[in-house]
């Protein structure tokens, strides 16, 4: 008997709320979603930090389909010299100072989190890992222990022991750090507290601190990086080094994928005592790896990096109303602070019916996230501000 995919949707997919979107999607292509009537949706949270060339970018689909002519998966990392992992790797690298130089490929975020942390653990010799209250670095068993969302993870205990949170751009915190940190483990941009952010001061004393403890410092750009704050890595705006870098999320051009990237000194831990210190089936996956390589070769020449504080500056502007209690930003990463979790709700819901998509923060669900791919226009964030602002009326 045929069903219609909504209810299919409820009945053989896991579910991760009782109140999901539910927003079907016939076909997306650029800013843009539709559903199978036709109707557009203007993405203004672009899969939450993914599709930063928005939707199908035709640099993005060329690779993926030049790569599909030649082959998929052939072996597990590390083993084949494959040429879209190789050629993405040189690319990372060539955004970034010479002591991160060496990228271990990965299929997520959460997964480039648990390398890092057992990276750091293997080069330091050390267990205790600091990380903030209110972060957010993923939901695998790892990832979560060093989240800052309480609730999230009371129901999985027990988690990681020896795991320590300090207040994000405390400076007094800072002490907490000793010569028995691994790693302080630490957003660029705090993501899913709402945008929360540092001084540059602060960073540079975080970097002071782990290196007198002999610490390393992990900074997770899984949201911030690939251009979506205003510079292609977030922490360059803080005149600071880590070391370990993670990315994912923008870094696919809409296809699953994610890096830990460190020295060739630290990550050389992972290579013996024991062999394959970590392992993944299908990380770097060639078309995967491919896509990732046109994602960051199209920021560059495309300069739209250089374009995100202007369009920054336009949101800015607009995003005035009675009900909006704040606004904070870094580049297009942006929350829009309301009185409550039902008033954002609302606002999230009437937006949707207006054709703007638009979601909330786990550990800020007062506030409104608008993360929009890089390439949108001035007219269309004219548009897109226009629609919110109506949202917020009803």
């Amino acid at each position: 008997m045929w069903m219609p995919e909504r209810l299919l949707f409820k009945e053989y997919l896991a579910q991760t709320s009782d109140f999901p979107m539910m927003l079907d999607i016939e076909r997306a292509e650029g800013i843009y979603l539709y559903n199978p009537h036709g109707k557009p949706y203007i993405d203004l949270i672009s899969g939450i930090g993914v599709s930063n060339l928005g939707h199908r970018h035709p640099a993005v689909l060329k690779a993926i389909k030049e790569q599909l002519d030649k082959y998929l998966h052939v072996m597990v990392y590390g083993e084949f010299v494959q040429s879209p992992q190789v050629r993405l790797a040189e690319a990372l690298a060539s955004t970034l100072p010479e002591s991160l130089k060496v990228s271990y490929l990965v299929n997520s975020g959460s997964e480039a989190i648990e390398g890092a942390m057992k990276l750091a653990k293997r080069h330091t010799g050390r267990r205790e890992i600091i990380s903030c209250f209110n972060a957010y670095h993923g939901s695998t068993h790892g990832a979560l222990s060093i989240g800052g969302g309480e609730k999230f993870k009371n129901a999985y205990r027990p988690l990681l022991p020896e795991i320590r949170q300090i207040r994000f751009g405390k400076l007094d915190d800072l002490e907490m750090i000793s010569c028995k940190t691994a790693a302080v483990v630490m957003e660029t941009v705090q993501g899913e507290a709402g945008v929360r952010t540092a001084s540059k001061s602060y960073f540079k004393a975080l970097r002071k601190r782990c290196d007198e403890t002999g610490a390393l410092l992990v900074l997770d750009e899984i949201q911030a990086g690939f251009g979506r704050t205003g510079s292609f890595w977030a922490f360059q705006q803080y005149d600071i080094i880590p070391d370990i870098l993670v990315s994912a999320k923008g870094m696919g051009g809409g296809m699953p994928i994610g890096a830990f990237i460190a020295s060739e000194e630290i990550m050389k831990g992972l290579r013996n005592d024991p062999i394959l210190g970590h392992i993944t089936t299908f990380g770097g996956h060639p078309v995967s790896a491919a896509a990732s390589l046109a994602t960051l070769q199209t920021i560059v020449q495309e300069k739209l990096v250089e374009k995100v504080a202007e369009k920054e500056k336009l949101f800015l502007s607009r995003l005035q109303h009675p009900d909006i209690l704040e606004v904070r930003s870094k580049g297009l990463m942006i929350a829009v602070q309301f009185t409550s979790f039902d008033k954002a709700k609302s606002v999230v819901d009437a937006c949707l019916r207006n054709g703007l998509v638009t979601d909330w923060f786990l550990y800020c669900d007062d506030s409104v996230r608008l993360a929009p791919p890089l390439i949108i226009e001035k007219h269309e964030i004219m548009q897109a501000t226009s629609l919110f602002l109506q949202s917020i009326d009803g």
